[in-house]
């Protein structure tokens, strides 16, 4: 609702709060639900070519630090901590179309997310379906029911931990194939497509910086808010390049892979690596998973605190709230058939968000930034 004030950010927080942690969760949420099995990353960029491909890569990313910064830029400025009062803040009345869709795509992700971790536990271990989707709905819960320390120090972690597989992806990919990369990029290529699919993907996957606005709570001023965007980008992108230099190795063979994944890992032929790489995927879709529900979390507490301002949020809300809403996405979404009918509508959601978010932060968002004095920190409140 329009005039809804957020509570108020916490002290200045860390360095690491400031400028680091917001890019953590940014990729925590895109690479669940985005790159994690590297099928985004060769219908969006290696279609291209091999150089396209890093050319759009590079475009992609100057997107996200764009707009991630302007939003977090937006959300200090109007003390929008949580996805409805932000887009309040923005569209108004409007705010509602955007809510819709973001409810509709946060069912879909989560789903999505409990069926991959089924397959992952199926793939490692052997056991039945049921029960990977199940460790991650509880390990989300946990995390997300125990509020705002443990989902960030979980973002902190698990990072690091991917961060670290990537690294060792690139460079066992970069000993064993490092030939037959430098051959792929030598012989060059560049669909003239590059340019509209490095925007594309730039831009539908960027709606995961509204999911993450709740950890933005320790940045102090609008300097600190458009510096942590503009590194957020490259931060969220680095596992991507990883994976892709890789990917090149096996370009064109490649694309028509289901999995990329893997027929990387068959050919590297680690299975120690492999499970260690499974693991980090089931970690990867945890990040998105707690993104997802702490932002559905937050905007909960600030409809609450909007109607009882003088109360305090229970303690057993979060968790009520988390379980119900895992419950509902990943198991009864599915049994009635209704992510396969979300799914159908994905790309309409896409031009939503564009539309509702993308177009209106980098034109009305970015004149409330910068019409506000540097001096006023909620400069550009309605």
């Amino acid at each position: 609702m329009p005039g809804l004030t957020a509570p108020e950010p916490t002290s200045q927080g860390s360095f690491f709060q400031r400028y680091l942690l917001p890019g953590f969760a940014l990729k925590g949420v895109i690479i669940g639900g985005g790159y994690a099995t590297g099928r985004e990353l060769a219908e969006y960029f290696l279609s291209q070519g091999a150089i396209g491909a890093l050319w759009a890569m590079v475009l992609a990313t100057v997107i996200w630090s764009l707009v991630a910064a302007l939003t977090f830029a937006f959300a200090h400025a109007t003390r929008s901590y949580d996805y409805r009062s932000f887009v309040s803040q923005l569209l108004g009345r409007g705010a509602i179309v955007f809510e819709i869709c973001f409810i509709l795509f946060s069912i879909l992700l989560l789903a999505v997310f409990g069926a991959a971790a089924g397959e992952v536990g199926a793939s490692l271990l052997g056991l039945p379906k049921l029960v990977g989707t199940l460790s991650l709905a509880i390990l989300i819960a946990v995390i997300a029911g125990l509020g705002e320390r443990a989902v960030e120090t979980m973002f902190k972690y698990v990072s690091t931990f991917l961060y670290t597989v990537y690294a060792i992806f690139l460079v066992l990919a970069l000993s064993r194939f490092g030939e037959r990369i430098d051959q792929t990029l030598q012989a060059g290529g560049m669909a003239a497509g590059w340019p509209l699919s490095g925007l594309t993907y730039g831009a539908y996957n960027i709606v995961a910086a509204v999911m993450i606005l709740p950890v933005l709570r320790h940045i102090g001023t609008r300097r600190n808010a458009l510096v942590a965007g503009a590194i957020a980008g490259p931060m969220a992108m680095l596992p991507a390049l990883a994976f892709l230099l890789a990917m090149i190795a096996f370009h064109p063979a490649i694309l028509d892979a289901t999995l990329p994944s893997d027929y990387i890992l068959q050919r590297l032929g680690s299975p120690a690596f492999r499970f260690a790489f499974q693991i980090m995927v089931f970690g990867a879709l945890l990040e998105s998973g707690v993104g997802v529900i702490h932002a559905l979390n937050e905007r909960a507490v600030a409809g609450y605190l909007s109607r009882r301002p003088d109360a305090a949020v229970p303690v057993w809300f979060r968790a009520v709230l988390t379980i119900g809403v895992l419950a509902a996405c990943m198991f009864v979404a599915s049994w009635i058939g209704l992510v396969e009918l979300i799914a159908s509508g994905y790309r309409i959601m896409a031009l939503v968000f564009l539309a509702t978010f993308v177009v209106p932060i980098l034109t009305l968002g970015a004149v409330r930034i910068f019409a506000s004095r540097a001096s006023d920190p909620v400069a550009g409140h309605a």
